[in-house]
């Protein structure tokens, strides 16, 4: 028995966010993605509030918006206007912030607030899906610019009280991110896709694996089968690492609650 069992804590979820703005504007190749988004947020209790991990963000410290109003950041370029008017007027939380600030400062990881730095896509096109009243007030978390996995992980471990919060965390990344090959044609098989696919599904849900063995792969993920040919660059990923650093507290196995393909690339969901 885990030593929250007797309490109700709400859910850790990492999610792909799909290609820019394209779930939002109709993109064939996002339908199962956002009929996901839609979905799964039914299947969670509503929550009093979110911290977001999104992979566009990076710092050279761990930094939190905790402005009350932030604004959008369309970080994404080559798409119609309408991408450029997407709104989601979601509400900041500067206590919630403040906290998240002394829970990693308590913990020795450096950290900052700011209330200047809008919501970018990574946060926005998902909640747009899943909280559509945009009525939850949302904080995001930046990555640690030095994208050192085990630094993410002890970053999660931080904030795993928050779970007794009803804080819902998303971490909003894509489990396959390498761009290159989702805009090539050709076959819609990837044997190394699939691969490294297997290797985090069995990594972040069997039982079978102590938790030290868990963090040690995650820890260790480049040596994965075709890690780097998945992540050329990892910041797609280390959103996953936080969730893990969170969850790990109570339940570090996740359960797998997308295992689809997008653009042609198999990616999946984990929810602790």
């Amino acid at each position: 028995m885990n030593k929250h069992s007797s309490e109700k804590l709400s859910s850790v979820i990492y999610i792909p966010h799909g290609g820019g703005p394209l779930p939002i504007l109709g993109d064939k190749a996002q339908e199962k993605l956002v009929v996901f988004l839609r979905e799964i947020a039914r299947d969670l209790n509503k929550p009093s509030a979110i911290l977001i991990i999104s992979a566009h963000w990076e710092e050279d410290q761990a930094t939190i918006t905790s402005g009350n109003h932030p604004e959008l950041i369309y970080d994404y370029y080559g798409f119609p206007d309408e991408a450029y008017r997407i709104q989601y007027s979601a509400p900041g939380q500067s206590q919630l912030a403040k906290k998240i600030s002394e829970l990693l400062i308590s913990q020795g990881i450096p950290a900052k607030l700011d209330a200047q730095r809008g919501f970018d896509h990574g946060m926005f096109i998902p909640l747009m899906l899943m909280y559509p009243e945009a009525n939850i007030p949302c904080v995001q978390l930046s990555l640690l610019r030095n994208l050192n996995p085990e630094q993410h992980i002890n970053v999660g471990k931080s904030l795993s009280s928050l779970r007794k919060e009803n804080v819902l965390i998303i971490g909003s990344g894509m489990s396959f991110h390498n761009l290159q090959q989702f805009f090539l044609k050709g076959s819609d098989s990837d044997s190394e896709n699939e691969a490294f696919d297997y290797w985090l599904q069995e990594t972040c849900s069997d039982e079978g694996l102590s938790q030290e063995e868990q963090k040690l792969r995650l820890i260790d993920w480049q040596k994965a089968p075709a890690a780097r040919y998945c992540h050329p660059r990892e910041e797609h990923l280390l959103p996953l690492h936080v969730c893990y650093g969170v969850a790990c507290a109570d339940t570090s196995f996740a359960k797998i609650v997308f295992n689809q393909k997008i653009m042609r690339k198999k990616v999946t969901s984990f929810l602790w």
